[in-house]
């Protein structure tokens, strides 16, 4: 199903989705109340999702999906657009899954890269089995297990996909502003949504977040946001470097490339986090950095929206510990010497 005002996009979308015969267009309509009353006859097995939009606007809309029928849902949003990039996100915090760039058209630059990128999000998203959300108020997160015999580490590193700036909110904030470690994040994401995904979350949670720069000394209190398109890991020096290389396993940034970093620089002072996402991307790293003494932490099948990253992480055994989303929080505030209070 196409949710899009516009009728040139909406023409658009439906022409990319009939070339590809991995998908069927079930409905294209005009107004997320449209789609509201369609929903229940077409019964789609995903969604594209304009955010701007008459009336009611993408994120209501997803709200209202994801408590009334639960649809996977694909964000096809303007990235430049300041307004617009702040609905995405909280739509990806309302249960959208993922978020993608919206076609400018045949003639523009990039036009057949664009679309390919638009079906395979549609194509793989349909497959992700989602949950009811409803409003409800925080739950109070239950006493983090203690794990032995760990180094309290002088740096963090975390990493998500498919269902992670919604993950990464929850993590984050439970950190308080003056956290006395550095987090690095690695978050797979279109290059241009990483600027406006920076600043949204650096709205909710305690610890400033930006941008990570090439060469700059990561500071407590600060969590540094890999940039589009760019590997983000650490030197020997203690410096954060972002670099051009090569992609890994087809991701860039890859979360292997921090916590192989991490592992190489600092051993037992670094701590990996995985959460939800999908493929396999940080399985190796995440072991290779508990092979090197640093404690990993992955998200639980229980909370992860997408369990795969965390899955192949535990079956190469690099997993200190597998715990619910509302757990790993406190977890890090444990391991740092913070209690949560």
């Amino acid at each position: 199903m196409i949710v899009e005002d516009s009728a040139v996009v909406r023409q658009l979308l439906a022409h990319i989705v009939s070339r590809d015969p991995r998908l069927a267009l079930a409905a294209a309509l005009d107004s997320a109340e449209a789609a509201l009353a369609e929903l229940e006859r077409v019964r789609p097995d995903v969604i594209s999702m304009d955010i701007r939009l008459p009336g009611m606007d993408g994120l209501e809309a997803t709200r209202r999906i994801m408590a009334e029928r639960p649809t996977p849902i694909v964000v096809i949003a303007d990235a430049v657009e300041e307004r617009g990039l702040r609905i995405s996100m909280n739509a990806l915090r309302a249960g959208a899954l993922t978020v993608v760039e919206k076609p400018l058209g045949p003639s523009r630059e990039g036009w057949e890269g664009v679309a390919e990128a638009i079906c395979t999000q549609l194509y793989i998203m349909s497959q992700v089995p989602v949950i009811r959300r409803r409003p409800s108020a925080l739950a109070v997160p239950r006493p983090a297990p203690a794990l032995p015999g760990a180094t309290r580490p002088s740096l963090v590193g975390i990493a998500a996909s498919t269902g992670g700036p919604p993950a990464l909110a929850r993590v984050l904030g439970a950190l308080p502003s003056d956290f006395a470690v550095p987090v690095l994040v690695v978050q797979h994401m279109g290059a241009p949504f990483m600027e406006g995904f920076a600043a949204w979350l650096d709205g909710l949670v305690g610890p400033r977040v930006g941008i990570a720069r090439d060469r700059e000394l990561p500071r407590p209190g600060h969590v540094y946001v890999a940039p589009g398109d760019r590997h983000l890991g650490v030197t020997g020096g203690g410096l954060m470097q972002v670099s051009e290389a090569p992609p890994v396993g087809g991701q860039r940034p890859a979360a292997d490339v921090l916590f192989s970093s991490m592992a190489r620089f600092l051993g037992p002072r670094g701590m990996g986090i995985l959460l939800t996402g999908m493929g396999e991307d940080g399985a190796r790293g995440l072991a290779t950095l508990h092979g090197a003494g640093g404690l990993t932490l992955a998200e639980d099948e229980t909370t992860a929206v997408v369990y795969g990253m965390p899955a192949a992480a535990a079956r190469l055994g690099g997993v200190s510990a597998l715990l619910p989303l509302d757990l790993i929080g406190p977890r890090l505030l444990r391991a740092v010497g913070a209690e949560p209070s």
